[in-house]
């Protein structure tokens, strides 16, 4: 195998091969990190400015508050994770991945960010299925504790209309998200949302159907590959 390209591991899951791979760009020179699902690329530690946006952003809303919970739905690379943990006002964060795998590359050092929040008193990993906490998920439902969290961020599908898994269509509808409103969100609390796509009326109409208030923010960042900006999309609702 080439220097430039390793395999780091292979796992064979429910949800079908998932791969870890190291590779050296020699576009950008640095040292790449992806995550694949069989042939679909989930994850690249080249673009994670919206990953890291994301949390900023839902933070941003709770500006004054101190010793906040926070639960992050979606692993991954751990960037959104480790954003939170930034925050010198945030007491506690638990991450829900519903791959094990993942988690345990986190705990073996296979990821630049892993070390950083396995050693970090206020952050847990949680094995489990996000989704079943509002009813819309087929996997173990995680321990999320029996107190409410000042944010729930998530970070899972592409879109609410991209999904990873048809099961998890549950979340984006009125019942999912009042669901997750009134079952882990403080009064005042935060929902925020990632997306791959433009900002999406309709969903926009959704969450505001539920929730007190509810914008989409675009998030641009630099893609040199292309030679432009490239754009994701996080939507924000309190509760």
């Amino acid at each position: 195998m080439s220097a430039r390209f390793q395999e780091l591991d292979w796992r064979k899951t429910p949800m079908g091969e998932l791969s870890l791979r190291r590779r050296y760009d020699p576009f950008f020179r640095a040292e790449v990190h992806e995550i694949k699902l069989d042939d679909e690329f989930l994850m690249s530690s080249l673009f994670t400015a919206a990953e890291i946006e994301l949390a900023r952003l839902a933070l941003a809303e709770l500006q004054g508050t101190s010793e906040l919970r926070v639960a992050v739905g979606g692993l991954g690379l751990g960037y959104t994770a480790q954003a939170v943990l930034e925050s010198a006002d945030i007491d506690s964060l638990v991450v829900v991945e519903a791959l094990a795998e993942v988690i345990d590359w986190h705990r073996e050092g296979l990821l630049p960010v892993g070390p950083s929040l396995t050693s970090d008193a206020r952050c847990r990993l949680e094995h489990g299925d996000f989704f079943a906490t509002v009813d819309a998920g087929s996997g173990p439902t995680p321990n999320l504790g029996t107190r409410p969290f000042h944010a729930v961020i998530v970070d899972i599908d592409h879109s609410p209309r991209h999904l990873l898994h048809a099961g998890h269509a549950g979340l984006y509808t009125v019942k999912g998200l009042r669901h997750l409103s009134e079952r882990l969100l403080l009064p005042d609390g935060i929902f925020a949302l990632w997306s791959n796509d433009p900002p999406d009326e309709e969903f926009t109409g959704l969450l505001s159907e539920v929730f007190a208030e509810a914008r989409a923010e675009v998030v641009a960042f630099p893609n040199p590959l292309q030679g432009n900006d490239a754009y994701n999309t996080v939507y924000l609702a309190r509760s």
